[in-house]
């Protein structure tokens, strides 16, 4: 199913760049990365141990394992906005989030770690997830600005754009202001 949803990504490789399909190079990367690996070698290792038993699971028609050189320009020329487009879908699939069933999504934003830099003057990065508690899924992420106030508009354009009926939002006091 996932492999689907990865074939509507574009791929904006040059003809002589797609020796490796895009969608077949996602879906190892994302197997890699849920089996701990936290880089572009270690995601080529994975594949490279594991070659065989992808190709025949996944019916992927490769020679050869593709290098991390290959992996690291796929991934980084990907449109991030389609790209977020199906994973949104596909979360949203996966969920199941069925007509007239009432479901919990959870709505909590994050400081992302190692993103402060007191020398530079540069505040810590935020980002706001929007979760599944029945299906341990998360949904969507949306991208924080500087101040708290942020979050909430963030809060609100992430609800919006979820276009979920029947589902009841929880997040935490600091949504719970008189002005909205």
């Amino acid at each position: 199913m996932l492999l689907q949803y990865l074939m509507q990504i574009p791929d904006k490789r040059r003809g002589q760049g797609k020796m490796f399909d895009l969608p077949h190079l996602l879906l190892f990367s994302i197997l890699a990365i849920a089996s701990g690996a936290e880089s572009y070698r270690k995601i080529a290792i994975f594949i490279e141990e594991n070659f065989e038993t992808l190709c025949t699971f996944s019916n992927a028609k490769w020679k050869r394992p593709p290098s991390y050189n290959t992996l690291r320009y796929a991934i980084c020329e990907l449109d991030q906005k389609a790209t977020e487009k199906v994973f949104r879908e596909f979360s949203k699939e996966s969920a199941k989030f069925e007509k007239g069933k009432w479901k919990t999504v959870s709505l909590d934003g994050k400081a992302l770690k190692h993103s402060f830099d007191n020398v530079a003057d540069q505040r810590f990065k935020q980002i706001l997830s929007a979760f599944s508690p029945e299906t341990n899924i998360i949904l969507a992420h949306e991208k924080i600005g500087v101040s708290k106030e942020n979050e909430i508009n963030a809060a609100i354009k992430l609800m919006k754009n979820l276009k979920l009926n029947n589902v009841v939002y929880t997040l935490d006091a600091l949504h719970t202001q008189k002005k909205r």
